[in-house]
């Protein structure tokens, strides 16, 4: 599966106007992040493991 083919979703803290905002898209294998206000720059790609384990220490902070 190409980046171009993945299915993103936006990040329901993210807000319409300001520059916090995330976007997901999930593989079996990978979960990849980016900028929703940058779709064509740099992304983050984790495995699950690891996205649950961030997901895990963010929502204790």
């Amino acid at each position: 599966m190409t980046t171009s083919t993945l299915t993103w979703f936006k990040s329901s803290y993210s807000s319409a106007d300001g520059p916090d905002c995330v976007e997901v898209a999930i593989t079996p294998a990978i979960i990849h992040i980016r900028d929703s206000k940058n779709t064509e720059g740099a992304r983050l790609s984790v495995t699950g493991a690891t996205w649950t384990e961030f997901l895990s220490f963010a929502a204790e902070s």
